[in-house]
């Protein structure tokens, strides 16, 4: 009766990798899996099915170069596959991840200059790409590296192009941190060399999240985002509390997923508990919704608790 935080399967947003080659389970994430656009759909009928508000796709291309052309094929593995699952009708809302690290050879998040990543060259790329995907169907896009005036880049774009009503959930705060190894073998996005600290943040930061989150917004996002959300409760706190009105997002990462799924083989904890009090926590924070790889499992739980 007196319960402060509630939560329910349609807290949830479920992250599926779609692929035309190579589908299978995913070593270093038990129960996450890689499918072609067929599996991708009838995993989509699962997060439906659960209760699950919303998915958001990855892709693995066939190929990869520098310029990331793939990214921007209108016939690429996540047009296609936003046709046919919004073919499905399907009653979930479809969202696609807007990067290039999955497309690139050097794995990457933009094009390079030199050894570094030019943020200015990028940004047309992610704001074509975005539009590639809205004339497929997406509801959201989610533009996830962190590149400046990667939002305001998209909506023009998307705006320009008549596409209004396409969101974005911007990475608004994504920070650089040892929670995405999993991810990045998952996904094939591991960058061949050095790293992403000259765009993602400072894990030893807050105010300059504020500040992130806070321009994203004056340039159009629509939900903003903060990655991972374990280590960084505090800053999805001070989001909540500065921005009441902005829907917030938190997700719960790859290695986040991947510790709970160890532990519990060792038994070391109860995985449902142990899931269930997580995903509690990030809600208690102030996240409205919660991208994790538990979705489907945390709202079986969550239906047997109330039987």
């Amino acid at each position: 009766m007196v319960q402060e935080t509630r939560l329910s399967a349609a807290d949830f947003i479920y992250p599926i990798f779609v692929t035309r080659k190579d589908a299978g389970p995913i070593e270093g994430m038990p129960g996450v899996f890689r499918y072609t656009i067929d599996g991708a759909v009838q995993a989509a009928r699962k997060a439906e099915a659960a209760g699950v508000s919303g998915i958001l796709l990855f892709g693995l291309p066939t190929s990869k170069d520098e310029m990331a052309s793939r990214a921007l094929s209108r016939d690429g593995i996540i047009p296609e596959a936003i046709r046919v699952i919004k073919g499905a009708e399907l009653d979930l809302v479809v969202i696609t991840d807007i990067c290039v690290c999955s497309y690139t050879s050097h794995g990457h998040c933009g094009i390079l200059d030199g050894e570094t990543v030019s943020n200015d060259a990028t940004l047309p790329l992610l704001a074509e790409m975005a539009q590639v995907h809205a004339e497929s169907g997406v509801d959201v896009v989610a533009p996830s590296g962190m590149m400046d005036h990667q939002v305001a880049a998209i909506r023009d774009s998307l705006d320009s192009a008549g596409y209004q009503q396409v969101s974005i959930l911007s990475y608004a705060a994504k920070y650089a941190s040892a929670f995405y190894g999993p991810f990045r073998d998952a996904a094939g996005g591991a960058p061949q060399f050095g790293d992403r600290k000259t765009h993602q943040m400072n894990p030893a930061n807050a105010f300059e999240a504020l500040r992130e989150i806070e321009l994203d917004i004056e340039e159009g996002a629509d939900l903003i985002m903060i990655k991972p959300a374990l280590a960084y409760l505090d800053i999805i706190r001070q989001a909540r509390d500065r921005w009441p009105e902005i829907p917030l997002i938190a997700y719960n990462v790859s290695g986040e997923y991947s510790m709970v799924k160890a532990a519990a083989a060792q038994e070391y904890a109860d995985e449902s508990t142990t899931v269930l009090e997580i995903l509690n926590s990030i809600r208690r924070a102030g996240a409205q919704s919660i991208i994790t790889y538990h979705a489907l499992d945390a709202a079986h739980w969550l239906r047997n608790s109330k039987k």
